[in-house]
C-alpha cells in the first residue's frame, strides 16, 4: 500500500508522498522493499494514487532493487482494502502479504506467513504492543490468538489492550471477495469486522521487533533516532552506519554570540533538545536551527569533543548573548 499523502507531515516534508519520505538516506518505501527482498518476497505490486509518478519514476520495475515491481494506480480514493482489491489480477488465487510502504519495521514477515498457513485463517494481522495506542486500531485476541473484537482508534476510556493493528496482513483471496469492486473500503473499519460478523477466522499474531507509523513529525523524528541508535534494524547507506563518519574540525560560525556547553553525550543531548523544539518549527538539516525575523539560533555538536556549540545571530548584540546563555542553561538543565 503506497497511496499515502503524508498530510500530517507536510510541515517538514512538504508535498512529498508519504512512501517517499526519507529515512536516513533512503525513501521509506525503499526500506520496506529491502525488507521484503531479504525475506524472499520479490514479486511486489504497489497500490499508488497520490503523486504516483514520483513513486513509479524512482522505483521503476524494481530491478534496481532486486525485485519485480508492478503498480496499480487508483483514479480515485479506494481506501486500504479497496486499493488492495484493485490488485486482484496480481494476487490471483494465492494467499498474499499486505504491507504499508510508509511505516518502518524490521519484523520477520515469514513468521506471519507461516502462522497464517498453519491456521488456515481468512486473514492474519501483525499486532504490536504499544504504550500509546490511541492513534491505532486495537485487536482483542483469545488464548488461541483469534481476534474476537476490534476497537478503532479509541480514547483512553475505551482502551482494552495494548495490541495495535500495524497494517501488515496475510490475506486469502476468499476474504477479499467481501470487498466491493471500485469502492472505497477499509480493512480495519469494514472488512475485518465484517469477517468476524460472518463467522470467518481472523488471526492476530503479536510480532517481535520494531514497528513505527511515521504519521506525525514526532513519530518521524523518533523513528530516525531509533534507526541511528540501532533499535530499528535497517540496511543503512554507508554514511549512516555507526563509525563510518570521520571526525571533522568545527566549522567557523557566522554568529554574533557563541557559547559551548560540555556534556556526557552529544547525541543524547541533541536528541533531547530537538524533541523539545520540534513543535517550534526547528530545522534539522544542519544541526538544530530556529529562525524568526529577529534571530537565528543554531545548536550543533562539536566535532572532536563531547560538547555542543550554541550560536546566535540577532538584531541586537545583547539579545544574542542572552538567548545563547538561555539555550546553554536549558542544555545544562537536561544533565546529559
Amino acid at each position: 500500500m503506497a497511496g499515502g499523502m503524508g498530510t500530517r507531515l507536510r510541515s517538514i516534508t512538504g508535498d512529498t508522498p508519504k512512501p517517499m519520505v526519507p529515512l536516513l538516506g533512503r525513501p521509506m518505501m525503499e526500506h520496506i522493499i529491502i525488507l521484503l527482498r531479504e525475506q524472499g518476497f520479490t514479486d511486489i505490486c504497489a497500490a499508488v494514487r497520490y503523486r504516483a509518478g514520483d513513486i513509479m519514476g524512482y522505483f521503476g520495475d524494481g530491478s534496481r532493487f532486486g525485485v519485480r515491481l508492478q503498480y496499480r494506480v487508483e483514479d480515485r480514493a479506494l481506501g486500504t482494502a479497496g486499493g488492495v482489491k484493485n490488485c486482484r489480477d496480481f494476487y490471483g488465487d494465492e494467499d498474499f502479504l499486505v504491507i504499508s510502504g510508509d511505516a518502518a519495521c524490521d519484523f520477520e514477515l515469514r513468521t506471519l506467513m507461516d502462522a497464517h498457513r498453519r491456521s488456515s485463517a481468512d486473514a492474519t494481522i501483525a499486532l504490536y504492543r504499544s504504550r500509546e495506542p490511541l492513534r491505532y486500531g486495537l485487536a482483542v485476541t483469545d488464548h488461541d490468538g483469534l481476534v474476537r473484537s476490534f476497537v478503532e482508534k479509541p480514547d483512553w476510556s475505551r482502551v482494552v489492550t495494548d495490541l495495535v493493528n500495524t497494517g501488515i496482513y496475510v490475506l486469502s483471496p476468499r476474504a477479499m471477495e467481501l470487498v466491493p469492486d471500485g469502492t472505497e473500503y477499509d480493512f480495519g473499519k469494514q472488512l475485518f469486522p465484517q469477517l468476524l460478523e460472518s463467522g470467518r477466522t481472523v488471526l492476530g499474531v503479536p510480532m517481535d521487533g520494531y514497528w513505527c507509523d511515521i504519521g506525525t513529525p514526532l513519530s518521524y523524528y523518533r523513528c530516525c533516532v531509533d534507526a541511528l541508535e540501532g533499535r530499528l534494524h535497517l540496511d543503512l547507506p554507508e554514511q549512516f552506519r555507526p563509525g563510518s563518519a570521520p571526525e571533522a574540525e568545527d566549522a567557523p560560525e557566522d554568529v554574533d554570540y557563541l557559547e559551548e556547553c560540555p556534556c556526557e553525550s552529544r547525541a543524547e543531548l541533541m536528541g533531547a533538545l530537538s524533541e523539545l523544539m520540534l513543535d517550534m518549527g526547528a530545522d534539522y538539516s544542519d544541526g538544530l536551527r530556529l529562525r524568526t525575523e529577529r534571530y537565528s539560533l543554531h545548536i550543533r555538536p562539536c566535532a572532536g569533543r563531547s560538547a555542543v556549540r550554541i550560536g546566535v545571530r540577532a538584531d541586537n548584540a545583547e539579545f544574542a548573548k542572552e538567548l545563547a546563555l538561555s539555550a546553554k542553561a536549558l542544555a545544562q538543565a537536561l544533565k546529559l
